[in-house]
């Protein structure tokens, strides 16, 4: 396995869209427009290939040198609990710096993950949830 990571490779959709079913992320993945438009308006993307297969996504918005929110980490999961993950969490906070924090909301099935990585646990964030794709 020869993995690759990139700051300047930008996957299509339709690679998102495979990856993110593959990787059992819930996200709008019956809606190829707004999971493009998701792609468009995030400012740090991190993506793991093996040859041309996006295997690894790490899709951050970010001001560079306060907070940047870690929105989506996805692996593909025959290549899970091979380190990309962790991969692509090292280069996102190595670009956006040590002024910037990295902050990110769990899917349940993760959970467990996170704190493996370095993340610590917080108790003191609220959300106001959007309305429910279809």
């Amino acid at each position: 396995m020869n993995i690759t990571y990139s700051l300047d490779k930008r996957p299509t959709a339709e690679q998102v869209i495979e990856l993110y079913e593959n990787a059992g992320l819930p996200r709008p993945t019956n809606d190829k427009e707004r999971i493009q438009q998701m792609f468009d308006h995030s400012n740090l993307i991190v993506t793991a290939w093996d040859n041309d297969l996006l295997v690894g996504v790490s899709r951050s918005i970010t001001d560079w040198v306060w907070a940047c929110y870690l929105s989506d980490l996805a692996v593909r999961r025959e290549y899970q609990k091979a380190g990309i993950g962790r991969q692509l969490i090292t280069l996102t906070k190595e670009k956006v710096g040590d002024q910037s924090m990295v902050l990110l909301l769990s899917v349940p099935t993760a959970m467990a993950y996170y704190p493996k990585v370095g993340f610590v646990k917080q108790e003191s964030s609220f959300i106001l949830n959007r309305a429910e794709w279809k």
